[in-house]
């Protein structure tokens, strides 16, 4: 199936010079960011791209490698340099400069990690502004509301060009410790998924207004049905990055039941990351090493050949002690966009999306025994579980018109510009 959307409409001339400030650029696991950069810049937005890190050489796809989206990227080896950036603004606006680190440097982040990123934001902010003044930047928009925010405000502050963050799972859950304070000074603040609004509006003090639902724009503009056949062995399907807060474990855990009740299956663990070894690790306990299979990164080139292998896709997200938790995977929408069924627990903003019975299944976090019978009723039905999927798709192409979101970014970066 092909989203025909025709050339891209240009908006009106004049638009405002934007900067978009994120940690890496173009990042694999980040293609929401890319595809909205790449569509804004099609509809006539001039928008560069400012990457507080490196260049990240490996999983990019081909599109991503073509560098048609102007960055600028800073990293370890500019790291020097940036001290004359920091001696200019202290000569310039000092008492600002002062108070900024003072607020910044100074206070309680919410761990080593975080600490060590914000302090590198802030040292960056102070180059950032230089760059901006330079080359006219009329707004600054922050991907994240952890590091890049921290720069794109510290920017903000010194050259009095308004900015704008986006706030979407871990980089707010738990708060770092300082978005009330971000809220407070930004132009507006950007969820893309409505279930964080309520959510930072707590932290917005009177300023609720602010927050602004904008959701991401489509990585796909062509995508064709999955088979499904949904015959022994069945196929099951988890793509994500391997940390805590996706689950994984408790999905080898249910394929264990299944397992045990007689089900032929093979399931597919795609992706890497820090719990690779202690999943495989897991795998082998559980007697599932002829079962389970980990053919590590995909490139999201290949991803919809490898969703056309599954029967079913299960997303097995979790809230950490410490808050951290998923916001909506965007290989949720994925999946339903290849008309891919789709069992998916209770988390972060995967309701908006997975309406249970209606668009696929919606189950507890951590719940075994309710993921196994949410997998077995799914393959039990194939023709209520494909017409599941297909209201899913319907759904996803509504909310996430990347046209109509780039648009509606490019609408509020104007009407907040300098």
């Amino acid at each position: 199936m092909t989203l025909e959307t025709g050339a891209r409409r240009r908006v009106s001339s004049g638009l405002p010079p934007t900067a978009y400030v994120t940690l890496w650029f173009p990042k694999p696991s980040e293609t929401f960011i890319y595809r909205e950069a790449q569509i804004m810049r099609e509809m006539g937005m001039p928008l560069t791209v400012y990457a507080l890190y490196g260049r990240l050489g490996c999983h990019l796809t081909h599109e991503m490698g073509r560098d048609e989206i102007p960055v600028e990227r800073l990293g370890c080896r500019w790291g020097l340099r940036g001290g004359r950036d920091v001696a200019y603004w202290f000569r310039k606006r000092p008492a600002v400069l002062k108070k900024l680190f003072a607020s910044l440097l100074f206070r309680r982040w919410r761990c080593l990690e975080q600490t060590g990123e914000n302090y590198w934001a802030c040292y960056c902010g102070c180059h950032l502004a230089r760059r901006f003044e330079e080359t006219g930047v009329r707004h600054i928009h922050a991907c994240w509301a952890n590091g890049p925010a921290t720069a794109a405000w510290v920017a903000s502050a010194l050259t009095g060009i308004p900015f704008s963050f986006t706030g979407r799972a871990g980089d707010i859950y738990p708060p770092d410790g300082a978005l009330e304070e971000k809220i407070a000074h930004s132009a507006f603040t950007r969820v893309d998924a409505a279930f964080n609004i309520e959510y930072l509006r707590g932290f917005a003090k009177g300023q609720e207004d602010k927050i602004t639902l904008v959701r991401n724009c489509l990585s796909w503009e062509r995508f064709d049905d999955a088979p499904v056949p949904m015959r022994p062995p069945y196929r099951i399907m988890a793509l994500c990055r391997f940390v805590r807060t996706k689950g994984l474990d408790v999905l080898l855990r249910t394929c264990r039941e299944l397992a045990d009740e007689g089900l032929d299956f093979r399931l597919t663990l795609a992706g890497c990351g820090p719990q690779m070894l202690p999943l495989k690790a897991l795998t082998a306990r559980l007697g599932l090493r002829d079962q389970v299979d980990f053919p590590g990164f995909i490139p999201h080139n290949k991803v919809p050949e490898l969703l056309r292998q599954a029967d079913v896709f299960v997303t097995p997200s979790r809230v950490r002690a410490n808050g951290d938790r998923d916001g909506l995977p965007t290989v949720i929408m994925e999946a339903l966009l290849h008309r891919v069924p789709v069992v998916a627990t209770n988390v972060g903003g995967i309701r908006e999306v997975v309406r249970n019975g209606e668009t696929g299944l919606l189950i507890p976090e951590r719940d075994v025994p309710a993921m196994k019978q949410a997998i077995k009723d799914i393959l039990a039905n194939r023709e209520k579980s494909l017409a599941m999927a297909e209201r899913g798709r319907e759904l996803i192409l509504d909310y996430y018109d990347s046209e109509k979101n780039a648009r509606r970014m490019i609408d509020l970066i104007t009407a907040h510009s300098a």
